[in-house]
């Protein structure tokens, strides 16, 4: 199929509409048959329980070209499984697992033109997502229930190479204790949207969150997990109920182990021994792995060996790995790499 003609080098990481996507409707005890539409629009009542309880949930997954000329996806099956756990969390209808992963690839398929071509840097970022649609004025659940998956494509979450950030740490809670820290649900986000912009104008990048109970560990940022290096090379991630478990998070730990025989640790992260860590990075769907080089603590800095000038060389080493992985250069763990058909 033909491309699309867009500067693939020069996109940037915001939505461009496609030409098609998925959509199926939970009704009367059911989901129908779905299918893949044009209409990018959505008609729903002024009443809908999405606007007025925020009852919605979502995913983030990327497709691209490989470097043999396959457009594949990356381990959807764990974002099929977190999908459901967090749609029974907001108690809504779990969408079937196979059928999540069947509509990503029956949209990205549909989408075929608009999928990055391999070694531009880009890639076709898929979302899906489910909200509450049928009126709800009192404080309950919907009874009836959209689920859709839109594509875009963008650009490379790094321009001119992966710098280090710069982040503090917030005086506000990104999740409650016994909360819904633990699901993808829209909630949590806008709950962050506030920290993130105040944190933008007082010159951070991103905001370190504590747990929100005794505030002495370390949690993630709004979009994303910590993945820290020891000083003797052991990779470890914090540990706590209210983290968002990550696929991209879960697939460097692996890769981390069996691919570069590093020891790997998920335990919980005491803020103040953040300092004694050689390296600092953010993992999630759009960077891989984004290296911090400095963390700003109420008027003292936590400055990292690896600086403020490029990414650590174990944190390197695992981004180059997993991206090795994906782009399919580097052999792939069975059943992470799910081909377009």
């Amino acid at each position: 199929m033909e491309k699309k003609n867009i500067d693939w080098s020069n996109i940037g990481f915001g939505y461009i509409k496609t030409d098609k996507r998925y959509v199926s409707n939970y009704k009367d005890g059911a989901w129908d048959n779905g299918a893949i539409i044009d209409d990018d629009m959505i008609t729903m009542s002024e009443c809908a329980c999405v606007l007025q309880y925020a009852q919605t949930i979502f995913e983030g997954i990327k497709a691209y070209t490989t470097v043999d000329g396959r457009i594949v996806t990356f381990r959807p099956d764990l974002n099929a499984e977190r999908f459901a756990n967090s749609a029974r969390r907001m108690e809504m209808p779990a969408f079937p697992e196979e059928r999540f992963v069947d509509s990503i690839k029956k949209v990205v398929k549909a989408n075929e033109a608009f999928v990055p071509p391999y070694g531009t840097g880009a890639t076709l970022y898929v979302r899906p997502y489910m909200f509450g649609i049928n009126p709800v004025i009192g404080v309950k659940p919907a009874t009836e229930f959209q689920y859709r998956v839109f594509t875009t494509p963008v650009g490379p979450y790094f321009k001119g190479g992966a710098k280090p950030i710069t982040i503090r740490v917030s005086d506000f809670d990104r999740a409650a204790p016994h909360g819904t820290g633990h699901i993808k649900a829209g909630l949590n986000y806008a709950m962050s949207l506030h920290a993130i912009v105040d944190a933008h104008n007082q010159g951070f990048d991103e905001n370190m969150y504590l747990d929100p109970q005794t505030r002495t560990k370390v949690e993630e940022t709004g979009g994303a997990n910590f993945l820290f290096i020891t000083k003797d090379n052991k990779v470890v991630t914090p540990k706590s109920d209210s983290i968002l478990p990550s696929v991209t998070r879960r697939s460097l730990m692996y890769v981390a182990e069996h691919y570069l025989g590093l020891e790997v640790e998920q335990r919980e992260v005491y803020l103040d021994e953040v300092k004694d860590f050689a390296e600092c990075g953010l993992c999630g769907t759009a960077a891989v792995i984004s290296p911090v080089g400095k963390i700003y603590d109420h008027g003292k800095e936590i400055c990292f060996p690896s600086g403020m000038e490029e990414m650590g060389p174990i944190t390197a080493k695992l981004r180059e790995t997993l991206t090795g992985i994906q782009e399919g250069k580097i052999e792939a763990p069975e059943g992470w790499i799910v081909d377009i058909a």
